[in-house]
């Protein structure tokens, strides 16, 4: 079976939600424009207003922890690459030494 459904991205809800909230346009009509069910639609808008006082909360915080795991994880693999170039080097000159190459 084909999944012929459309998938509304937030914007487009919101858009539709506020068309009712705002404009006062009846659920029928929204739902026979945009081919969506009713409780699709009351779905979306009980999800509005249950997440609606994160819009006036603080605004999200940048996770210092996983910047400083970042960092932290971006130098042991700078160290790591040095050192391995380091042994890289130290081979090819006992080769050399040894008359291998």
């Amino acid at each position: 079976m084909d999944n012929d459904r459309k998938r509304h991205t937030p914007e487009e809800k919101v858009a539709i939600l506020r068309r009712h909230l705002v404009d006062k346009v009846p659920v029928s009509t929204l739902c026979d424009e945009h081919q969506i069910h009713p409780t699709v639609f009351y779905r979306w808008l009980k999800q509005f207003f249950e997440n609606g006082a994160a819009a006036f909360g603080p605004a999200p915080r940048v996770d210092k922890q996983a910047e400083q795991r970042i960092a932290f994880l971006e130098a042991k693999l700078k160290k790591k690459d040095e050192l391995l170039a380091e042994l890289l080097e130290e081979h090819v000159a006992l080769k050399k030494s040894l008359g291998e190459i």
